[in-house]
């Protein structure tokens, strides 16, 4: 692969997204093939998720990570799901040594294994674990600024054909979603109007603006109540340069749960013409 890849923000919402269809679940069905035809096969992702999170970051450097069922309560059929992706330990110690040079401190470390933020989106994308992973763990209490220097600091990987991925959620409010289980309804008015937000500042290339979401942004609150569904945007967008962030997909789940996915760097807009076609 000689063509940089952009880099990605996917809402994966529910860990339901491995077996139930969906918009969001189509769109990352349609996204591994998408990327495949016009850029060539990534050769790895490494992967940022909410449900990994230490206090420092650290980058997995497993030669293989099986799927792990880090959930409660969800149907038989959900736990039966496997997805055993092969590890990139050069990787990983690659990525470790360009946090590094940033000043930020993120060891390789020997474990395995990919949380369900991780495996349903690849699952999804790549469905025979035909790409290499590195999982890199979420520091939920840094800052949307420091979010974005650990992005920064890997963008590198993206000339190398490496897919650096934040897996999230555009709106996580679990509480407002499982009270609307099954809900048919139109998307509520205060998730639309954060989506659309969220969508100016990107295509603006407002940093300042989301950085500073949990004052500017629509009731942002209810949208996340906690931020660590929305953290792996800035690493992202980090990742992609200072480039204007490219709606990609949008859809809601149960009429509150946003599951709008983003393009980052200079690719970013060729991918979703690309999806488009």
């Amino acid at each position: 692969m000689n063509t940089s890849l952009p880099t990605l923000y996917l809402s994966h919402g529910s860990p339901m997204i491995a077996i139930e269809d969906s918009p969001a679940a189509r769109f990352l069905d349609r996204l591994g093939p998408v990327i495949e035809r016009t850029f060539g096969r990534p050769r790895a992702a490494l992967v940022v998720s909410p449900h990994s999170s230490t206090r420092q970051p650290m980058v997995l450097a497993g030669a293989r990570h099986p799927a792990i069922h880090d959930f409660g309560g969800f149907p038989a059929e959900l736990y039966a799901q496997r997805y055993d992706a092969t590890g990139a330990p050069a990787l990983a110690l690659q990525a470790s040594r360009l946090l590094a040079r940033a000043g930020i401190e993120a060891p390789a470390v020997e474990a395995e294994g990919l949380d369900h933020g991780i495996w349903t989106v690849m699952k999804r994308a790549w469905p025979g674990a035909e790409v290499p992973v590195v999982p890199l763990t979420l520091v939920p209490g840094a800052s949307p600024q420091q979010q974005w220097a650990i992005g920064a600091a890997l963008a590198p990987l993206a000339d190398e054909g490496v897919l650096v991925i934040g897996s999230g959620a555009m709106t996580h409010n679990l509480r407002r979603f499982f009270g609307l289980r099954g809900a048919v309804d139109p998307a509520a008015a205060d998730v639309v109007a954060f989506q659309d937000w969220v969508r100016d500042r990107a295509a603006a290339r407002d940093w300042p603006a989301l950085f500073d979401y949990r004052r500017q942004a629509p009731e942002a609150a209810q949208q996340h109540p906690t931020d660590e569904h929305w953290l792996p945007f800035y690493v992202a967008a980090g990742a992609g340069g200072n480039t204007a962030g490219v709606r990609i997909h949008d859809s809601v789940d149960a009429g509150v749960l946003a599951m709008d996915g983003y393009a980052f760097g200079p690719q970013a807009e060729r991918l979703r013409q690309a999806l488009q076609g």
